[in-house]
């Protein structure tokens, strides 16, 4: 690798489609998916729908389109969802379930493991009264902040909303990645997962490498109502097989390696250890989390920029490692960072 090369650990979704994707791309047979035409499309949707467990699913732009048409498919004007602090459907989504679609948030704080306890979950859920808004959905996210939801819990959670009548959607925009953070096989592990929820919406913009796409799944009804949405919200791609192609050729190709992000963050965390001011957590995905106290932290950002690697630091520092970063990236990475603080 050249050390003019930059090492880009801001986030999974900066990924270049290999060449490979590129190829799959370049030959996908078109159509208008308006009319439902396309079979690139429709082949993604059918696939995926199989894979994890559905009876259907829907190709849409981005995640937060996916999640948006799903929290307005489960809810309606002046209903309610509950949703984590932290979770993209509440916080890193432009508001959008609640401008767009009235649908009032009722956000709780994360425990340490990135889930809501059980008691807050059922302590807000409201009561059937006019003072109040319906409670109608339990929304989750896995990974949530790079961290795994434990099957347990999942379940515990599940049954909880089924016992009030709430529906049950994952924000699933890195699922994969918590597939294969269980080990084994990574379709069975997903289905451990996604079969207990009524949505899912699945992001394969990230650590999967396409460009662009989500794919939302649930029943065919379900599905048939969010299309409605998909289109009221701009989702109308017309021949768009071609990027739903490069999805698929995530699907098929680029699940298993995301082991390799992972070993990657864990090298990442581990060359980061033990330097002065930084507290840094161990990583359970592709995802490292570091703190840093101290006169030198108002410059690190500007440091690591001038020494080719960018991360972020919205709110504590984040790096983020995926199919564009090798090991030789993540070294660098962490001695730009040892180079500075230990000067």
């Amino acid at each position: 690798m050249s050390n003019n090369k930059i090492i880009d650990l801001r986030s999974d979704t900066v990924t270049q489609p290999t060449k490979a994707m590129r190829a799959a791309m370049m030959d996908a047979p078109l159509g208008d998916d308006v009319f439902g035409d396309d079979p690139s499309i429709n082949a993604l949707q059918s696939a995926l729908a199989e894979r994890l467990g559905f009876e259907a699913g829907l190709f849409m732009a981005s995640g937060t389109q996916s999640n948006l048409c799903g929290l307005m498919t489960h809810c309606q004007r002046g209903d309610e969802y509950i949703v984590g602090q932290f979770a993209h459907t509440y916080r890193w989504e432009g508001g959008g379930a609640a401008v767009l679609g009235s649908i009032q948030p009722q956000p709780l704080n994360h425990q340490l493991d990135g889930s809501l306890a059980l008691a807050d979950i059922e302590a807000n859920i409201k009561p059937n009264d006019a003072h109040f808004a319906k409670t109608r959905l339990l929304t989750l996210e896995n990974t949530i902040g790079g961290k795994v939801l434990p099957l347990a819990y999942l379940a515990d959670a599940s049954a909880l909303a089924q016992k009030h009548g709430l529906a049950r959607h994952l924000d699933g925009a890195r699922l994969f990645n918590a597939a294969v953070a269980a080990g084994g096989d990574p379709y069975l592990a997903v289905r451990d997962i996604t079969r207990h929820f009524d949505s899912v919406s699945v992001c394969f913009s990230k650590g999967l490498g396409a460009p662009v796409g989500s794919v939302l799944l649930g029943t065919k009804d379900f599905i048939q109502q969010a299309r409605r949405w998909r289109k009221m919200t701009g989702g109308g791609m017309r021949q768009a097989g071609f990027l739903a192609a490069a999805a698929h050729h995530a699907l098929d190709h680029h699940v298993a390696r995301l082991a390799d992000d992972h070993a990657l963050a864990k090298r990442l965390a581990e060359g980061l250890q033990g330097l002065p001011g930084l507290t840094v957590e161990a990583p359970q995905t592709n995802i490292v989390f570091a703190d840093l106290v101290g006169p030198k932290a108002p410059g690190l950002m500007d440091h690591l920029k001038s020494r080719g690697v960018l991360a972020t630091g919205l709110y504590r520092l984040r790096f983020v490692t995926h199919l564009d970063v090798d090991a030789e990236g993540v070294d660098r990475a962490v001695r730009a960072v040892r180079d500075y603080l230990e000067a």
